[in-house]
Protein backbone atom coordinates (compact mmCIF):
# COMPACT_ATOMS: atom_id res chain seq x y z
CA UNK A 1 0.00 0.00 0.00
CA UNK A 2 0.94 3.70 -0.69
CA UNK A 3 1.46 6.39 1.76
CA UNK A 4 2.37 10.00 0.95
CA UNK A 5 4.13 11.76 3.62
CA UNK A 6 3.49 15.35 2.94
CA UNK A 7 5.81 18.24 4.16
CA UNK A 8 3.81 21.61 5.31
CA UNK A 9 5.69 25.04 4.48
CA UNK A 10 6.89 27.01 6.59
CA UNK A 11 7.79 30.62 7.32
CA UNK A 12 11.04 30.44 6.66
CA UNK A 13 10.71 28.54 3.33
CA UNK A 14 7.58 30.73 2.44
CA UNK A 15 10.12 33.86 3.15
CA UNK A 16 13.17 31.89 0.74
CA UNK A 17 15.23 30.59 4.03
CA UNK A 18 16.71 27.23 3.04
CA UNK A 19 16.53 24.45 5.69
CA UNK A 20 20.00 24.61 7.48
CA UNK A 21 22.62 21.93 5.96
CA UNK A 22 21.94 19.98 8.77
CA UNK A 23 18.49 19.77 7.70
CA UNK A 24 19.10 18.85 4.84
CA UNK A 25 21.76 16.61 5.22
CA UNK A 26 19.12 14.39 8.10
CA UNK A 27 16.46 14.42 5.21
CA UNK A 28 18.65 13.22 2.77
CA UNK A 29 20.07 10.19 5.14
CA UNK A 30 16.54 9.31 5.52
CA UNK A 31 15.63 9.62 1.73
CA UNK A 32 18.29 6.94 1.46
CA UNK A 33 17.51 4.93 3.75
CA UNK A 34 13.98 4.65 2.06
CA UNK A 35 15.58 3.76 -1.04
CA UNK A 36 18.00 1.33 0.75
CA UNK A 37 14.63 -0.55 1.91
CA UNK A 38 13.23 -0.59 -1.44
CA UNK A 39 10.36 1.43 -0.07
CA UNK A 40 10.69 5.00 -2.06
CA UNK A 41 8.68 5.73 -4.87
CA UNK A 42 9.44 9.01 -5.13
CA UNK A 43 9.93 12.99 -3.52
CA UNK A 44 10.21 16.22 -4.25
CA UNK A 45 10.04 19.57 -2.41
CA UNK A 46 7.92 22.92 -3.97
CA UNK A 47 9.23 26.14 -4.43
CA UNK A 48 7.38 28.92 -1.91
CA UNK A 49 3.60 29.71 -3.11
CA UNK A 50 4.45 33.47 -4.23
CA UNK A 51 5.78 31.24 -7.69
CA UNK A 52 2.26 29.21 -7.44
CA UNK A 53 -1.95 30.08 -7.63
CA UNK A 54 -4.42 28.25 -6.13
CA UNK A 55 -7.81 27.92 -7.86
CA UNK A 56 -11.22 27.57 -6.22
CA UNK A 57 -14.85 26.59 -7.45
CA UNK A 58 -16.92 29.00 -5.62
CA UNK A 59 -19.81 27.67 -8.45
CA UNK A 60 -20.32 24.33 -9.89
CA UNK A 61 -20.12 24.85 -14.17
CA UNK A 62 -18.35 28.39 -13.70
CA UNK A 63 -14.68 28.54 -14.13
CA UNK A 64 -12.31 28.66 -11.65
CA UNK A 65 -11.36 31.72 -9.62
CA UNK A 66 -7.19 32.07 -9.46
CA UNK A 67 -5.68 33.60 -6.12
CA UNK A 68 -2.00 34.24 -7.15
CA UNK A 69 0.66 33.65 -4.68
CA UNK A 70 1.41 34.32 -2.27
CA UNK A 71 -0.70 32.34 -0.37
CA UNK A 72 -1.91 33.00 2.88
CA UNK A 73 -2.62 30.12 6.08
CA UNK A 74 1.61 29.13 5.49
CA UNK A 75 0.71 26.04 7.83
CA UNK A 76 -1.98 24.85 5.36
CA UNK A 77 0.36 24.88 2.37
CA UNK A 78 2.52 21.62 1.13
CA UNK A 79 5.93 22.60 0.65
CA UNK A 80 7.04 18.70 -0.35
CA UNK A 81 5.99 14.98 -0.41
CA UNK A 82 7.74 11.69 -0.50
CA UNK A 83 5.76 8.60 -1.71
CA UNK A 84 6.57 5.58 -0.40
CA UNK A 85 4.90 2.05 -0.76
CA UNK A 86 4.86 -0.86 2.74
CA UNK A 87 3.00 -3.47 3.70
CA UNK A 88 1.13 -2.04 6.00
CA UNK A 89 -0.09 1.17 8.21
CA UNK A 90 1.86 0.16 10.97
CA UNK A 91 5.09 0.24 8.97
CA UNK A 92 4.38 3.75 7.01
CA UNK A 93 3.50 5.16 10.43
CA UNK A 94 7.26 3.37 11.47
CA UNK A 95 8.52 5.51 9.00
CA UNK A 96 7.08 8.91 9.47
CA UNK A 97 7.89 8.92 12.89
CA UNK A 98 11.92 8.21 11.87
CA UNK A 99 11.48 11.19 8.87
CA UNK A 100 12.88 14.27 10.22
CA UNK A 101 12.37 18.07 10.64
CA UNK A 102 12.22 18.55 6.57
CA UNK A 103 12.95 22.48 7.10
CA UNK A 104 14.71 22.53 10.93
CA UNK A 105 14.03 25.99 12.89
CA UNK A 106 11.32 23.57 14.95
CA UNK A 107 8.54 24.54 12.73
CA UNK A 108 8.67 20.93 10.63
CA UNK A 109 5.11 19.54 10.25
CA UNK A 110 4.67 15.92 8.29
CA UNK A 111 1.19 14.83 7.45
CA UNK A 112 0.96 10.78 6.55
CA UNK A 113 -1.71 9.61 4.32
CA UNK A 114 -2.50 7.03 2.24
CA UNK A 115 -2.99 6.76 -1.15
CA UNK A 116 -6.33 5.50 -3.02
CA UNK A 117 -4.42 2.32 -5.35
CA UNK A 118 -6.24 1.63 -8.76
CA UNK A 119 -8.24 -1.49 -7.92
CA UNK A 120 -10.02 0.63 -4.42
CA UNK A 121 -10.88 3.48 -6.52
CA UNK A 122 -14.42 2.28 -8.22
CA UNK A 123 -15.63 0.82 -4.93
CA UNK A 124 -14.19 4.06 -2.75
CA UNK A 125 -16.18 6.24 -5.47
CA UNK A 126 -19.32 4.32 -5.41
CA UNK A 127 -19.31 4.28 -1.47
CA UNK A 128 -18.42 7.88 -0.75
CA UNK A 129 -21.26 8.57 -3.77
CA UNK A 130 -23.59 6.29 -1.64
CA UNK A 131 -22.16 8.27 1.99
CA UNK A 132 -22.80 11.67 0.22
CA UNK A 133 -26.47 10.67 -0.55
CA UNK A 134 -27.24 9.66 3.08
CA UNK A 135 -26.13 12.07 4.52
CA UNK A 136 -27.69 14.29 2.35
CA UNK A 137 -31.06 12.74 3.20
CA UNK A 138 -30.00 12.80 6.97
CA UNK A 139 -29.13 16.34 6.43
CA UNK A 140 -32.97 16.80 5.26
CA UNK A 141 -34.44 15.21 7.80
CA UNK A 142 -32.66 17.27 10.43
CA UNK A 143 -34.28 20.34 8.51
CA UNK A 144 -38.07 19.68 9.74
Amino acid sequence: MKFVLMTKATRHLEAGIPPSQASKDALQNYLQELDEAGILIATEQFYPSSSGLRMSFPKPGDRPVLAWGPLSEVKELVSGFTLIEVNSEEEAIEWALRMPDPNGYGEGIIELRRVYEQSQTGVDSLQKGLEYELRGQIGMLGNR
